[in-house]
């Protein structure tokens, strides 16, 4: 249902309700500029300023990455009141992957909800939100879904919460009874899914990509079988940047597969080079990669549909490039 930033908003109207000794709500310092927008405007709407109920965790001092034990730690420092943790499952600018179970855990012992942006995990990485514990998440379908630009986003909402009257939502006709819907009675009566946070009927021609790409992605038996293939494709890929690159390319990407998912950002270090005049250059040549302001370039070998020899022309034209 409608877009990423949208089901941020309509989630976080239900699982944060901020009070007067619990109000605050945890974010990584290099947020998506979207869900940091959303987070802020959220505090506002419910009268609080950023400055006082934002925090925001961040690598350590001449660090990339996030670690677990800070975002950790900083739930507990303000765990009497820490009313939301929003994270991402995989984040944007270094590829990271986030310990989800983890990260609940502490979160629901300091008694606060927890959200996570999966912008970059659904299908990147294998994903258990029910098992994990997770509150609430959502993700656009217009990366690894392949659905295109403006597609239908998704959300999730943790079963427990499901039938709760206690909870807040902003309700419409889409996210009543079905069987009842179009007897037009003024009684909501919500779907007993994630379903009854839908507002309106949704976009038939923005949906249509979204089965066509699911309909590849069970033919292939699922994640399963396409993260096997990615764990190759990513040891490849670390191997030809060590025995090709190394010392002029740098991945700030974790190295561990557990950390990751296809997404490797990459830092060009060879002197006399900047990094957007190489991804220039890689765009010249008809490499389809990303740029990162301000020097990070985001690659991904995404097991659906690019191949090992994908990978190896890709070192390739780098190496021409830095050469």
């Amino acid at each position: 249902m409608n877009g990423l930033t949208v089901n941020l908003h309509l989630l976080m109207t239900t699982f944060y309700r901020p009070t007067q000794e619990r109000f605050k709500v945890l974010i990584e310092e290099h947020a998506f500029p979207s869900d940091h927008f959303a987070v802020a405007s959220q505090v506002r709407h419910h009268d609080r300023s950023a400055e006082e109920a934002l925090v925001a965790v961040s690598p350590r001092p001449g660090e990339d990455l996030l670690h677990a034990e800070d975002l950790i730690a900083a739930i507990a420092e303000h765990g009497d009141q820490l009313a939301l943790v929003l994270l991402p499952g995989v984040h944007y600018y270094t590829g990271q992957v986030l310990p989800l179970t983890d990260l609940v855990y502490a979160a629901h012992r300091a008694g606060a909800m927890v959200g996570f942006d999966l912008a970059h995990a659904v299908g990147n990485i294998p994903l258990g939100l029910h098992d994990s514990g997770v509150d609430f998440a959502a993700w656009c379908t217009y990366k690894y879904l392949n659905s295109g630009p403006g597609a239908t986003a998704g959300c999730f909402v943790n079963q427990r919460h499901l039938g709760r009257t206690d909870l807040n939502r902003f309700e419409g006709w889409w996210g009543t009874d079905k069987a009842t819907r179009f007897q037009m009675e003024t009684v909501f009566n919500p779907i007993p899914t994630v379903e009854a946070w839908q507002l309106s009927n949704p976009p038939v021609f923005s949906m249509a990509p979204i089965r066509a790409s699911l309909e590849v992605f069970e033919r292939v038996g699922g994640m399963g079988p396409l993260r096997r293939k990615s764990e190759q494709q990513i040891a490849y890929l670390d191997h030809l940047l060590d025995e090709v690159l190394k010392g002029r390319v740098e991945s700030i990407t974790p190295r561990s597969l557990t950390e990751r998912g296809c997404q490797f950002s990459l830092r060009v270090v060879a002197p006399g080079h900047s990094g957007r005049g190489v991804f220039d250059a890689l765009d010249a040549a008809g490499v389809a990669c990303d740029w990162r302001h301000p020097d990070v370039i985001r690659i991904a070998p995404v097991p659906l549909y690019n191949s090992f020899a994908d990978i190896h022309r890709f070192v390739q034209v780098l190496d021409g490039i830095l050469s």
